[in-house]
């Protein structure tokens, strides 16, 4: 297939990925718990727990890409989540029983974990191989349209009730995985570009790397509140209920085209910096719901929220995977392994602040003041640790 042919068949392979294994594995739930607080007997505990549970599994994968190094093995993974993304889809709408939901979301997570990681380096690897940027902006993506994807699904199957919703997210999860499946070569590992270049790791330093653990880990407690809860949230506000939905939906189209955005401020002002703007950014979007309780507050916030994410995960990711350009999962799953830590704790805690209380503000204000801890590392890193950003692959 010609160059151009081929770099978008792998953009639109890795957009459907993650469309698959984030919006519709992974964030489907989000909009899915207040319709299964009134349909399915889920209890707010029951959430914190399913959410930790599918963290536990996304850890597995984060593990398991930081672990295995050969290319060939990582596809069969990224092949694999895609289709357990499905599965575990259908498997959430075929019983009430939460142990069963418990397996879906595990085996969910794992298969996030292997679209967002092991699938965005073995795209990072083809792109950096086949001499194109390597800037991520598009394929990421597909987080965003994910999410907006799921948001519309749901609406548009309001009329059924919780179990056939799933089972027709878990049909137009069939559809996503085709071109996810067929339009990304087996990956090469004879180690060159295509015009002969060798491809060369440049490992960062172990200050820079447990800063960087530490700004990411703090990220983690920030993004899985409002990625567990926000609809939820929303719909607790009387003067907003029937409102959760559309703030889902926002928060959605904001992240979809937020990493090319983001992507754009990186070139201009370095990556040390977006990250940093990015982080501010994201810590008054997670707070704001706890300070006005207004429709105008709450889309705010889910728009901010949308806008941050995405684009501190895409940042950091695209960032970790030109540190290794032949193996560039490697490091991005040792941080996701500390992004992903705070995120099987927290909504555990968040779902009992919710219950004893009867709102999320304190886990609002809990999520928000990590994020804020975060800013200070990246602080950290400008001072003392800037230099391995010149390391980098281009």
């Amino acid at each position: 297939m010609k160059k151009n042919d081929g770099r978008i068949k792998v953009l639109i392979s890795g957009v459907c990925c993650l469309i698959l294994t984030l919006g519709i594995a992974r964030f489907a739930y989000t909009p899915m718990i207040p319709l299964m607080f009134e349909q399915a007997g889920l209890s707010k505990v029951m959430a914190g727990w399913l959410a930790s549970i599918n963290y536990i599994g996304y850890m597995l994968g984060a593990l398991t890409a930081t672990l295995v190094g050969n290319l060939l093995i990582k596809d069969r993974i990224y092949r694999t989540g895609l289709v357990l993304a499905v599965l575990t889809t259908f498997m959430m709408g075929l019983s009430d029983a939460p142990w069963l939901w418990a397996i879906s979301r595990l085996l969910a997570g794992f298969s996030a974990a292997a679209g967002l990681l092991v699938g965005t380096g073995l795209m990072l690897n083809w792109l950096i191989r086949h001499n194109h940027r390597s800037e991520m902006g598009i394929h990421f993506s597909g987080v965003g349209l994910g999410i907006a994807f799921v948001a519309l699904m749901v609406a548009a199957t309001s009329g059924l009730n919780w179990s056939q919703q799933w089972l027709v997210l878990g049909l137009s999860g069939i559809v996503l995985a085709i071109p996810a499946w067929r339009w990304l070569p087996p990956p090469n590992t004879n180690g060159l570009t295509e015009s002969g270049k060798a491809l060369q790791d440049r490992p960062p330093s172990k200050r820079f790397l447990s800063l960087m653990m530490w700004v990411y880990f703090c990220g983690g407690f920030g993004f899985v509140i409002s990625a567990t809860y926000i609809v939820a949230i929303v719909e607790a506000q009387a003067a907003l209920q029937g409102r959760g939905e559309l703030a889902f939906l926002i928060l959605g189209l904001c992240a979809a085209p937020a990493c090319i955005i983001w992507d754009f401020i990186s070139r201009r002002t370095g990556i040390l910096n977006a990250l940093l703007l990015a982080y501010m950014l994201h810590a008054v979007g997670i707070i704001l719901p706890a300070w006005n309780d207004g429709l105008v507050s709450a889309l705010l916030s889910a728009s901010l929220y949308g806008f941050t994410f995405v684009g501190i995960v895409s940042i950091v990711l695209t960032m970790a995977g030109r540190f290794y350009p032949t193996k560039p999962a490697k490091l991005m799953g040792t941080l996701t392994m500390s992004y992903g830590v705070p995120q099987i704790i927290a909504p555990i805690i968040a779902g009992y602040l919710a219950s004893v209380t009867g709102h999320y503000n304190g886990a609002l204000y809990m999520a928000s003041g990590f994020v804020v801890l975060g800013l200070f590392g990246i602080i950290a890193i400008k001072k003392w640790a800037s230099s391995d950003i010149g390391l980098l692959s281009s």
